[in-house]
């Protein structure tokens, strides 16, 4: 791994913590690059791909700066860039800054998501009361990507990467489109309007959407790094 004490220059001059993290993850888009990766490892045009605001360049600086910080690890052989334990401790991070992001003005939620977006941004508006316990099993398809998520006993989300995703349904759009079926009227009416393609058992789909609002949650107990699997061997290109 790559030594985590080594970092080109501090960003931030103070003893902070948090300013300390900021020096490794601080950077214009540097969370973002994380968040595409937090479920499986991705080649340089897969991450590009989450991140259409992004250029070739920067991407790469950033890539670079996060193997650096052992954020990031980078196979040469097979052009794969994955999340270190480092890089996965920061999903609790997403999560809260999504949480955050719920009681702040201004969101634009036609504007670009990424399926990895949507996997993070359930965990934070998820209503953990009614979804603990509940047998519910999802598949999402975008692209090249899949994921299938489960229902903790705690009712959180637990997310893992999959090449052909199975469950009691699957969804299948844009991130846009997937986010919509989970926050908007639900997957039964995008569907019928033939924005998402809808697989399975669709009463157990708009089951599993009711389960999310773009509203602030209760937190919960449950909410732990350990809630969220990270399925690392499932990788895309």
């Amino acid at each position: 791994m790559t030594d985590t004490g080594k970092i080109s220059r501090p960003r931030y001059d103070e003893g902070c913590l948090g300013a300390h993290a900021l020096n490794f993850i601080g950077d214009r888009w540097a969370l973002l690059v994380v968040r595409e990766l937090m479920f499986a490892p991705k080649r340089f045009q897969m991450i590009r791909a989450g991140l259409p605001g992004i250029t070739a360049s920067v991407l790469t600086q950033r890539l670079g700066q996060l193997v650096q910080a052992g954020v990031v690890a980078h196979d040469d052989a097979l052009g794969l860039y994955a999340l270190t334990d480092a890089g996965r401790a920061l999903h609790p991070v997403l999560r809260e800054l999504c949480r955050w992001a719920l009681v702040m003005p201004g969101h634009d939620p036609t504007r670009f998501i990424s399926i990895s977006a949507l996997m993070i941004s359930i965990s934070a508006t998820v209503d953990t009361a009614r979804a603990a316990g509940l047998p519910l099993r999802a598949g999402f398809v975008s692209g090249k990507e899949g994921f299938e998520v489960a229902l903790s006993a705690q009712g959180m989300p637990l997310v893992r990467a999959a090449r052909a995703p199975a469950g009691d349904f699957v969804l299948e759009g844009s991130g846009n489109a997937l986010a919509a079926a989970i926050y908007g009227p639900g997957p039964q009416a995008l569907a019928a309007a033939g924005l998402v393609g809808l697989r399975g058992d669709r009463a157990a789909a708009q089951q599993f959407s009711a389960l999310f609002r773009l509203i602030p949650q209760t937190r919960s107990s449950s909410d732990s790094p350990d809630e969220t699997e990270q399925a690392l061997g499932a990788s895309s290109t």
